[in-house]
């Protein structure tokens, strides 16, 4: 089977078919990462650049890892330090890459839509490490795997997103990859970090109130408060957030029902989620980690193979 793109450029483009191939693919990777010999040569004389115009080190050292464990020949990119800062242009800097006989580019970037635009005016294939406000899709691909995991399916999965909805690109993709699957979909957090338009967009329920919505739910998936994309202030303060919204042993104790608690990190401690909570036994959010070498080899593997 092969993918029906050449790029992953986000969740929303793909089919439920896709996702399902991705999955079942990363769980082949995992069984490799947890041999003795943790290296294949699937991805041999293939040239990959991480393109990473945004800071970042659990997504950039898990598509290196990956990127090694299927033999890739490895370029790191970072603006910093580069012609970036005298001026360079986008695409500039590609092509010069590209003229280097680079077959994949994973990307991050500031700007939503930059992976985009780079599929239409390069040929090498593209993989979104996050772009702006709009997708992370290999993040909800790992937190998806996740939930497989200890579910052992997505379809009627009840999963509420908290936190700071309005600027999270992984709230988006994981919104986009879950509907697709079947799994219905409550988010949570103040309606300042809400958008007024999300029940009308997405396929989600809004709730205000947290303690109902992890009542309700099978998964709580705690996204971090993104105050360096805030552009005005959005609450009182963190220490308010934290006792309104943040997630404690207390509030989970509560609840009649045990559920599984994720984080796509970096965690907020004391803010999102308190430390006996992300460190407890009901968090999977090193799981996550994990997952995500194995998802991510599972997106270079099928996408520099696309007739696999």
């Amino acid at each position: 089977m092969a993918l029906s793109t050449r790029h992953l450029l986000g969740i929303k483009d793909l089919a439920p078919s896709d996702i399902s191939l991705l999955l079942d693919t990363a769980k082949q990777f995992k069984e490799v990462l947890n041999r003795p010999v943790k290296k294949v040569p699937s991805l041999r004389d293939i040239t990959i650049v991480n393109l990473f115009y945004e800071n970042s080190t659990r997504t950039r050292i898990s598509f290196e890892l990956a990127q090694k464990r299927l033999s890739a020949d490895v370029i790191n990119f970072s603006a910093s330090g580069s012609s970036v800062s005298k001026g360079e242009t986008l695409l500039d800097t590609v092509n010069n890459i590209l003229s280097m006989k680079v077959d994949m580019v994973v990307m991050r970037h500031s700007a939503s839509g930059a992976p985009h635009f780079l599929a239409k005016h390069i040929p090498a294939a593209i993989i979104n490490a996050g772009d702006g406000i709009n997708e992370h899709p290999t993040q909800a691909l790992l937190d998806a795997y996740s939930m497989q995991e200890v579910f052992g399916g997505l379809k009627g999965l009840r999963v509420a997103i908290i936190g700071d909805i309005m600027h999270s690109r992984v709230a988006q993709s994981n919104i986009y990859l879950l509907s697709k699957m079947g799994a219905e979909i409550v988010v949570c957090g103040p309606p300042t970090l809400i958008p007024k338009y999300m029940e009308a967009a997405f396929p989600v329920r809004v709730e205000y109130n947290i303690d109902k919505a992890l009542q309700w739910c099978d998964v709580a998936n705690v996204l971090r408060i993104q105050l360096e994309r805030q552009n005005q202030v959005l609450f009182s303060s963190l220490r308010e957030y934290s006792l309104v919204y943040g997630i404690n042993r207390e509030r989970l104790d509560r609840l009649n029902r045990r559920i599984t608690i994720m984080h796509p990190g970096p965690i907020n401690r004391g803010v999102e989620l308190d430390s006996d909570v992300a460190d407890g036994d009901q968090s999977i959010i090193l799981q996550q980690v994990e997952n995500g070498v194995a998802v991510r080899m599972a997106a270079l593997y099928l996408l520099s193979n696309p007739s696999s």
